[in-house]
């Protein structure tokens, strides 16, 4: 899941509507939902974080905004939102809580204290992260990625496919070029955690990735040197119950 920093509200006070705030959103943090991490350009919508529904003081409130896909927007329904007991992308490092899996799984990350695990696996329950696959075959009984889980998936093998294409080139100028094409089609993809999972021993890609998605940097969660991970999360934006990994 990753982190991201919103920056202050365009807007003095409230907005007059919660719709107004999403290219602002959209402008600071891109088309992805702020928890799947899958770029969507139709159906991405104003996700409040604590419900509407019954916080309605802080319906048109920007640190109640994120952007959420229809999926994670539809798991999380009406829930209350206790926020000290989820993780949540623009105020703790959640790339460092969770571990993403070649078979499109999302794990908990090995290194988290007992009570922090508690907090990821809530969150991964909140928007439903923890489903399992769904087999999705056509007429030809090929799978087809439907779901979240199995355009993870893909993801993965896409990312690994590229990194073996950068591992085989040489010569720095054609070099730069692959590499530049690979954060192209990680912009595309999204699933940022994914790319980053993958690139993992390659330092200069982890941080061209952590670039050129809007906001991560902002975030404060990686050394913008090494693109290594830095915990816990400053919380820039001063945000409620921040920084608890």
């Amino acid at each position: 899941m990753r982190p991201v920093g919103k920056g202050v509200s365009p807007v003095s006070g409230d907005f007059k509507k919660y719709e107004d705030a999403k290219p602002d959103l959209v402008s600071r943090l891109g088309l992805y939902c702020s928890y799947c991490e899958r770029k969507i350009t139709t159906l991405l919508a104003v996700e409040h974080i604590e419900p509407k529904e019954l916080k309605p003081e802080l319906e048109k409130r920007w640190s109640n905004f994120l952007l959420a896909c229809i999926n994670c927007n539809s798991c999380k329904g009406h829930k209350p939102v206790d926020l000290s007991k989820v993780l949540l992308p623009d105020r703790d490092n959640t790339f460092a809580a969770f571990v993403y899996l070649d078979d499109g799984s999302i794990g908990i990350a090995e290194h988290l204290s007992a009570s922090q695990r508690d907090l990821a696996k809530e969150t991964l329950s909140l928007v439903g992260l923890d489903k399992p696959l769904q087999e999705n075959l056509d007429a030809n009984q090929e799978l087809v990625a439907l779901d979240r889980v199995s355009q993870r998936m893909q993801t993965v093998m896409l990312a690994q496919t590229l990194l073996n294409c950068l591992h085989e080139v040489s010569g720095e100028s054609v070099a730069s070029v692959v590499r530049s094409m690979i954060v192209g089609h990680a912009l595309d993809n999204g699933h940022f955690s994914i790319w980053m999972r993958v690139f993992d021993n390659e330092p200069d890609m982890k941080i061209r990735f952590i670039r050129a998605f809007k906001g991560t940097e902002a975030s404060g969660c990686f050394d913008m040197n090494t693109g290594a991970v830095l915990t816990p999360a400053p919380n820039p934006d001063q945000l409620n119950s921040g920084g608890k990994v």
